[in-house]
């Protein structure tokens, strides 16, 4: 995998760009109709000047009425074909960058949705987002405002140069002269902006992270009275990015006058020697060149400033591109090279030796050994940080284990296809995340397998469809982001009906009842004792009813299984679990 090169200051990565062209590969067709558009376009402005100066020289000198209309017809003639090259140019040039970018959003999606949990664990949401889509769009002005604008002006350049010599080397080396002049102030603007555009991606990523986080938990902020402080704070972030921008402000501000003076003091240089020519030499016929030469100047100098304007579109695309290929390059996928697929399974799981830790040297399971045979529902109890929830993001393979075996239907999770096991295993979690959709996509995730018919007649068998049909616009009701618009309770129901109607082998419920109404919990136990029936389920919850059905529970301390047995069994051993039975459910199972 090809390794993505540190932020430097240098302003032009070749590298870093031959990656980004090799993007360009399935579109090769415009990419080469875009190289000649920018020929055409270079030859036909080149082309007014000389017809100019023939004006000039030859039909006004001589008074051929004639031949001034023909020149004329003829240079309209050249600023129509300008002008088209022009337009198709600009147009496939922009249209082969999001082509490109399209390619490579797709491609970073792709990679991100294949990440292991522990990635998101310590990435920031804003950062990742900044990344897929402002850091992207810059990549796409690469190719719509930089890199073949840089070579289009060069070319334009060199073609500008080669007429120059041919028509006036003397005149042409008086150009050439000043030239040195820009070409130094060129190669400091592009250094120092190489350096002002990385600090100005890391500013829009620390201001894109800060809006996100405080926008989600805006709850939080205002029940905690710190609207004040982060008003503060985003102050401060905000005027860091403000003069992050404001230092390229500075740059362009310094540059673009120095370039517009060494291009007037050229001109000044033109008329000055060509003037003399006329004056000394009565050579009137030189009156043609000296027009021409002026035309020529400014194109030579013109895309030389556009130049380092177009450097600095291409410079802030290669520090993004830097940012969006070193998330590509993150060997933190998970690793799917299973081939074992099976169209259904029983439900056997079990853990052999699981030793794990979420950072290294930190271990959170220690040897952690069970059985659950097809069909049974086994309860996982412990305080808090005991390491339930971590069971089954390694059932899941959400991360990979540092030691030991999880087996499903004696074969080693790691042996199946990760998409195969995963459609085999449903989970409801406490905190149920919803999309800002309807209530029907929400269920199936637009599974086209799964029909509204399917829904509806799922709903009904768990008493959930009657809570549905109250909402406004029944299945077609959208619950907004995360949600919002739902009771906790109802987004638990909508959970339990996504779970059933995926059919799963392995039911899993992770504490699914510990912050919901004695209403909404009362469907939710009838949902549960449907959705259980004959698969192999396993229950965290703090509450009591599905925690004295269960065929074993298994009682958690500090990353161990300290305890195993039925209610009944545990109770009598008159243990770590009667002591948790008597601290936390007595209460509840009294009432």
């Amino acid at each position: 995998m090809t390794k993505t090169k540190k932020d430097t200051g240098k302003a032009f990565d070749y590298q870093l760009l031959r990656r980004l062209l090799h993007y360009v590969k399935p579109y090769r067709i415009t990419f080469f109709g875009v190289v000649i558009a920018a020929i055409l376009l270079s030859v036909f402005a080149i082309l007014s000047p000389v017809l100019l100066r023939e004006v000039v020289n030859t039909a006004l000198e001589n008074k051929d009425q004639s031949l001034l209309l023909n020149l004329i017809v003829l240079m309209l003639v050249v600023l129509l074909l300008e002008v088209t090259s022009q337009l198709a140019f600009v147009y496939y040039a922009n249209w082969l960058g999001e082509s490109v970018i399209k390619d490579i959003r797709i491609k970073l999606f792709q990679h991100m949705l294949n990440f292991k949990m522990k990635y998101f664990d310590t990435s920031s949401v804003g950062l990742l987002v900044t990344r897929a889509v402002t850091d992207i769009q810059r990549i796409g002005e690469i190719f719509s405002q930089g890199f073949f604008m840089i070579v289009a002006d060069l070319l334009k350049m060199v073609i500008v140069a080669g007429v120059m010599l041919f028509y006036s080397w003397k005149l042409a080396l008086i150009v050439f002269a000043i030239m040195p002049i820009l070409l130094y102030a060129i190669k400091i603007f592009q250094r120092a902006m190489k350096g002002a555009f990385i600090d100005v991606r890391a500013q829009v990523s620390n201001l894109n992270t800060f809006v996100q986080e405080r926008l989600t938990g805006m709850k939080i902020v205002q029940l905690f009275n710190r609207e004040k402080i982060e008003q503060e704070k985003f102050r401060e972030i905000n005027e860091k990015h403000q003069n992050a921008w404001l230092k390229t402000v500075w740059y362009n501000s310094i540059f673009f006058p120095i370039a517009e003076i060494v291009s007037s003091v050229a001109i000044g240089l033109i008329v000055w020697y060509g003037g003399l020519r006329v004056v000394l030499n009565n050579d009137i016929g030189e009156l043609g060149t000296i027009f021409m030469f002026i035309q020529l100047s400014q194109m030579l100098f013109r895309p030389l400033r556009q130049i380092a304007d177009k450097f600095n579109v291409l410079q802030m695309g290669m520090v993004a591109a830097n940012r969006v290929f070193a998330i590509l390059d993150k060997d933190t996928v998970i690793s799917d090279e299973g081939e074992y697929s099976k169209s259904s399974i029983t439900g056997d799981i079990s853990f052999r030796n699981v030793r794990f830790g979420y950072i290294e040297g930190e271990e959170v399971l220690h040897g952690i050994s069970f059985e659950v045979k097809a069909g049974e529902t086994i309860a996982i109890v412990g305080a808090t940080g005991a390491g339930k929830s971590t069971i089954i993001n390694l059932l899941n393979r959400f991360y990979e284990i540092n030691a030991g075996q999880i087996l499903v239907d004696g074969v080693d999770v790691k042996e199946y296809k990760l998409a195969s096991l995963r459609s085999k295993i449903a989970v409801v979690l406490q905190d149920v995340f919803l999309f800002a959709d309807t209530v029907e996509n929400n269920i199936s995730l637009k599974n086209e397998e799964i029909s509204l018919e399917t829904i509806i007649q799922a709903a009904q068998e768990i008493s959930v469809h009657e809570f549905i049909t109250s909402l406004p616009n029944d299945y077609q009701y959208n619950v907004k982001e995360r949600g919002s618009m739902l009771s906790s309770g109802q987004r638990q129901l909508l959970a339990f009906l996504r779970a059933y109607v995926s059919n799963p082998s392995i039911l899993i419920l992770d504490e699914a009842t510990s912050s919901v109404d004695t209403y909404s919990e009362q469907l939710i136990q009838k949902a549960t004792e449907k959705i259980t029936q004959g698969r192999t389920s396993i229950v965290i919850a703090h509450r009591l009813a599905t925690i004295k059905k269960a065929d074993k529970i298994l009682v958690m301390d500090s990353g161990e299984i300290i305890e195993s047995g039925t209610h009944e069994e545990l109770l009598k051993k008159g243990g770590y679990y009667r002591n948790l039975y008597e601290a936390q459910f007595l209460a509840e199972d009294v009432a």
